[in-house]
């Protein structure tokens, strides 16, 4: 690993995280869909693959304006929250519970990659790569909208949760 001395080190280390991280997603969310019960939930995750793939291609168009590779960074965080997932994925609970697991699985995911891309923004704007600024803008943008598509899923699916609970406690 090189040393970073600068802020456009940071940026590039920053990109190179985020690369990782999105492609770890990219494996991720089909086991996902793949595991959610409630239709919209699936419909959910697989339409983010779709924009995830999106998210992909941005920051290679980022490497491109920096005239670099998106090579070699491991995204420990994501390595993390994939694994909270797949516990998610694994779990032997009536769907809705699995679903509501999965959501908050899926909401810490989002919320990690708003932190990570707002904070690759930032270091964009102020080294003045404006071109790449908007290009990260635009995928935090889609992230937001991702996390409240999740909050807005979840009060359905906590509701059912809920539901199947109290059934089972009687």
């Amino acid at each position: 690993m090189s040393a970073i001395k600068s802020l456009r080190d940071l940026l590039v280390d920053e990109l190179r995280d985020l690369h990782n991280a999105e492609n770890q997603l990219i494996k991720a969310l089909p086991k996902m869909a793949k595991a959610a019960a409630h239709d919209d939930l699936r419909e959910g995750f697989e339409e983010h693959l779709e924009q995830t793939r999106g998210h992909v291609d941005r920051l290679d168009r980022c490497f491109k304006l920096l005239g670099m590779a998106a090579k070699g960074k491991t995204c420990h965080a994501m390595k993390g929250l994939v694994e909270e997932g797949k516990e998610a994925i694994d779990d032997d609970a009536p769907d809705a519970i699995r679903d509501a697991k999965l959501i908050g699985a899926a909401q810490r995911v989002e919320h990690y990659e708003i932190a990570a891309y707002g904070t690759a923004r930032s270091f964009a704007q102020t080294l003045g790569e404006t071109k790449i600024a908007d290009l990260l803008q635009e995928t935090l943008d889609e992230e937001g909208e991702t996390d409240q598509k999740l909050t807005a899923l979840a009060e359905t699916i906590n509701e059912e949760a809920n539901s199947s609970s109290e059934e089972d406690e009687d």
